[in-house]
């Protein structure tokens, strides 16, 4: 017998395109840091052109990212964090760009002041959707990003500094938003 009560509307803050649209988000955003990542490791730790392009390229796509993440979230609230990442990630793929040109020492210092910054976003925006579920792992990735920034900074003062610490800062950032993508399937019913 079919029941005569209509369906409940989704919350406000949850509209029902969102958690499907952010699920595509994040599983696209696991295969491009972990893809980078890979390319980073094989460009190795001299600033050549490629990894030059390479290191400017993540934080260019994270405000790309962040873009289609603010349109498929429109409807679900306040977007300030999301524009505040796409600031700070068009600051950050300048200055790496710029900083590439001189040494890994610098690269390391935007780089580590940009996750810390995004780092402290993401977590934000992270405890802002907490009730649409699949959360957690871009709350905690948001607070591992601020421990990584400060960690990028101190190798910037070491004598030898590396980039190698970037390809598992994306590696683990790549497999959080899989997590969340993960998590998001399980609590939002698939689109039929």
């Amino acid at each position: 017998m079919a029941s005569t009560a209509p369906a409940p509307a989704p919350a406000p803050e949850e509209p029902a395109g969102t958690a499907p649209a952010l699920r595509r988000l994040y599983v696209v955003r696991f295969v491009f840091a972990v893809a980078w990542a890979a390319l980073l490791l094989l460009g190795g730790s001299e600033l050549t052109l490629g990894v030059q392009l390479l290191l400017a390229l993540y934080p260019a796509f994270d405000v790309a990212a962040a873009v289609v993440d603010a349109r498929s979230a429109r409807a679900a609230g306040p977007l300030k964090g999301l524009y505040a990442n796409m600031a700070v990630s068009a600051l950050a793929a300048v200055g790496v760009a710029v900083a590439g040109t001189s040494s890994v020492a610098e690269v390391l210092r935007v780089w580590g002041a940009w996750a810390i910054v995004s780092g402290l976003v993401q977590l934000l925006v992270g405890l802002a959707r907490r009730s649409m579920g699949g959360q957690w792992a871009m709350i905690l990735s948001g607070g591992i990003s601020v421990l990584a920034g400060a960690s990028f900074l101190r190798g910037a003062a070491q004598d030898d500094p590396t980039l190698t610490g970037l390809a598992g800062y994306a590696t683990l950032g790549g497999i959080f938003f899989l997590v969340s993508a993960v998590r998001l399937s399980r609590s939002v019913p698939r689109e039929r």
